[in-house]
């Protein structure tokens, strides 16, 4: 069988975030649109992208680490979507290593942080949960070498 398509790919994510909110109570899948725009307009691959698509799905248990085994996509896809799932307990040094070892991984992160982190963003929060949340992105992105002004 043929491996889905960029277009299924997003229909997926949609659907499984369908009726996920974010902190601020905004749909979810407006994130991980972001995220998708993000590592495209950075030039990333269609892999790089589908798995933008997917980076929050196994993590927030919308789809199940079996369907990713299964699902008709390329590895590398597979390998992608893994490195941004952030395990139960996991340290961020390991979870950033993680990333940092599956090529095309940080590009994806760099996005999905660079998101996270917009001012606007967070200034729907209320003030302990933007302090909380700037600190673990700026936590994250240090780890991943980024730039404080790329993210």
């Amino acid at each position: 069988m043929a491996d889905l398509t960029l277009e299924q790919i997003e229909g997926i994510a949609r659907e499984a975030h369908a009726h996920q909110l974010d902190k601020s109570g905004r749909p979810y899948v407006e994130h991980v649109q972001a995220v998708a725009d993000g590592v495209r307009e950075q030039g990333g691959s269609d892999e790089q992208i589908a798995a933008a698509w997917l980076h929050d799905t196994i993590e927030d248990e919308k789809l199940s680490r079996e369907w990713l085994d299964s699902a008709e996509l390329p590895q590398h896809v597979k390998d992608l979507v893994d490195a941004m799932t952030k395990r139960p307990g996991e340290s961020d040094e390991a979870y950033t290593q993680r990333i940092l070892a599956v090529p095309g991984a940080r590009l994806i992160k760099e996005a999905d942080l660079a998101h996270n982190a917009d001012p606007n963003r967070l200034a729907l929060l209320d003030e302990p949960t933007r302090r909380r949340l700037s600190k673990k992105y700026a936590t994250l992105s240090r780890l991943l070498g980024l730039s404080a002004g790329s993210v």
